[in-house]
């Protein structure tokens, strides 16, 4: 996908989360596809909401006026959005990209904070607040993912040489992406292998080198019904079933909680400063890693040990590249 459509995208969920009431589409239209002719608008208008629908936004369709019912408008209400049955987990989450406390990745923070801007500018009321639901901050830090992800909305092939575990020496691989997603910690694509003529899923740490996109946008199509996490899910290895025992700052790990097994209220924390609690989640392990980091000193892992120590590696990892 071009970043032009990635931020549309992005500023049109933004768009619809933050208003308190319906919104026009003349007004959507204004805002976000100023430039669109009649036909181009109402086609990438229907192909946005599809997308975010797709990846489960539940965007409403509700009547701009009690008394008239000609106009529709459209919004994304907070509570629809943050309920459980949205299954909107952290991974899932993070592959949308929905704001920058979910993706700190630097255009898309930028595209969420130039979106709220002007919204603000053009006098829209808006309830901000909304963006909080969209925790944790998870990254989106592996060099290919920007690659795989903009070839996914532009429907062009990728070519990478691929690490498989066990092999001496990278290979050559093409693939037509079908989505990015994250699965068990970690960040996969999915998509048909072109030289296998078969669907398959690589794990992008396992990507070395420049991954490239070659052929042109648009030639080839999505198999009608595909589900890029229940293909992940098939293919992928299974997750890591060892219990995680965390403890999470009061008001914060929301989408840690909704995998949780138990949670036990008002425990002794590392500090003071606010309450916490005691969150066991049953498939946690190693893969987890990604998970605790992106909430920084929100959250401290009390076991297992091998988790525990892979957060420690990383942290330190990160400090000496820093230095």
């Amino acid at each position: 996908m071009t970043v032009r459509k990635t931020e549309r995208l992005l500023n049109l969920l933004i768009m619809l989360l933050v208003q308190r009431h319906y919104v026009s589409k003349a007004k959507i239209r204004g805002i976000l596809y100023p430039e669109a002719s009649d036909e181009a608008f109402e086609k990438m208008f229907e192909r946005d909401k599809d997308e975010l629908r797709s990846l489960g936004v539940p965007i409403e369709v509700g009547s701009m006026d009690a008394f008239f019912d000609d106009e529709p408008g459209y919004r994304i209400r907070p509570d629809e959005f943050a309920l459980p049955e949205i299954s909107l987990e952290a991974d899932e989450a993070a592959v949308i990209g929905l704001a920058a406390k979910v993706w700190e990745h630097a255009r898309l923070a930028e595209a969420t904070t130039d979106a709220v801007r002007k919204l603000t500018a053009l006098g829209v009321p808006l309830d901000v607040a909304a963006l909080d639901i969209a925790e944790p901050r998870l990254t989106a830090d592996e060099p290919s993912f920007d690659v795989f992800w903009e070839a996914t909305q532009e429907r062009q092939p990728v070519e990478f040489d691929y690490q498989r575990s066990g092999e001496a020496a990278p290979g050559r691989r093409h693939v037509q992406p079908w989505g990015v997603v994250r699965y068990s910690g970690r960040w996969y694509v999915v998509g048909h292998d072109t030289d296998r003529e078969q669907e398959r899923v690589f794990r992008l740490s396992r990507v070395v080198g420049e991954a490239r996109r070659i052929g042109v946008p648009g030639s080839y199509e999505v198999p009608p019904g595909t589900d890029v996490r229940a293909v992940a899910q098939r293919l992928a290895p299974p997750p890591s079933t060892s219990r995680a025992v965390l403890l999470v700052r009061r008001g914060s790990g929301h989408a840690l909680r909704r995998n949780a097994t138990t949670v036990t209220a008002d425990v002794q924390g590392p500090d003071e400063r606010t309450a916490w609690d005691r969150v066991v989640i049953e498939r946690g392990g190693v893969g987890m890693a990604d998970d605790v980091l992106g909430h920084g000193d929100d959250v401290l892992v009390e076991e297992p040990a091998d988790l525990r120590q892979a957060v420690v590696d990383r942290l330190r990892a990160t400090v000496e590249g820093a230095r």
